[in-house]
């Protein structure tokens, strides 16, 4: 119980902090219409929380008590990953929204079917399509963008997968999800991480950058 609980406190606070950052974000769009779509997403990370908070409440937890452990260590990332540019922003969301789905997704996957059902709901890759298309516009023959947000994404993934680790470790539930048996942890977390990796170069490769 304690090691879902973590999840969802976890998956609770990424989701409002998703929705802060884009309602932030969407002020500095270059254009109405992109303003709009991420006011959409910001909306949806909110609808997310709601989903997540309720099913928290559900269980007899509090959503703000089941954040709290996680508040300091994602604020410290989403501060060591401060965008420069609005480009860089998007990338932000598209990289954290795509990593976290896989993570999610990759846990779900030996959970209960409650569990597995809100998840799915939750990382259904609604906000990854616009964001990968608006993506592909910016970089249209713009190599500089292009190289820019290649590294960009490069530091990103980085940031991301070792903060995943750190929160894991911290806290216990990756491992207590995961793994039965303590002797499989380090193989089978560093399968996971990996295989997190070559998803992220194949999408990063569909934009045409080098992950």
């Amino acid at each position: 119980m304690r090691f879902i609980v973590d999840l969802f406190g976890v998956i609770a606070y990424g989701e409002l902090s998703g929705f802060e950052r884009l309602s932030s974000d969407a002020r500095f769009s270059p254009s109405l219409a992109d303003r709009a779509g991420l006011g959409r997403l910001a909306v949806l990370e909110f609808e997310h929380f709601e989903m997540v908070s309720s099913h928290l409440s559900g269980l007899g937890v509090d959503v703000e008590e089941a954040m709290a452990p996680f508040q300091a260590s994602v604020d410290s990332f989403h501060e060591r990953t401060r965008p420069g540019d609005w480009y860089e922003s998007l990338m932000k969301a598209y990289v954290i929204d795509a990593i976290s789905g896989d993570f999610y997704r990759a846990l779900a996957d030996r959970l209960d079917p409650d569990t597995r059902s809100l998840i799915g709901r939750i990382e259904s890759g609604e906000g990854s399509p616009l964001l990968y298309r608006r993506l592909k516009e910016a970089l249209a023959d713009d190599p500089r963008l292009a190289s820019r947000l290649a590294l960009w994404g490069r530091r990103l993934v980085g940031e991301a997968l070792t903060q995943a680790q750190r929160i894991g470790i911290e806290r216990e539930f990756l491992g207590g999800l995961l793994f039965a048996d303590a002797s499989d942890h380090a193989e089978h977390t560093t399968a996971l991480f990996s295989q997190l990796t070559r998803n992220h170069s194949r999408r990063m490769g569909a934009l045409g950058l080098t992950a």
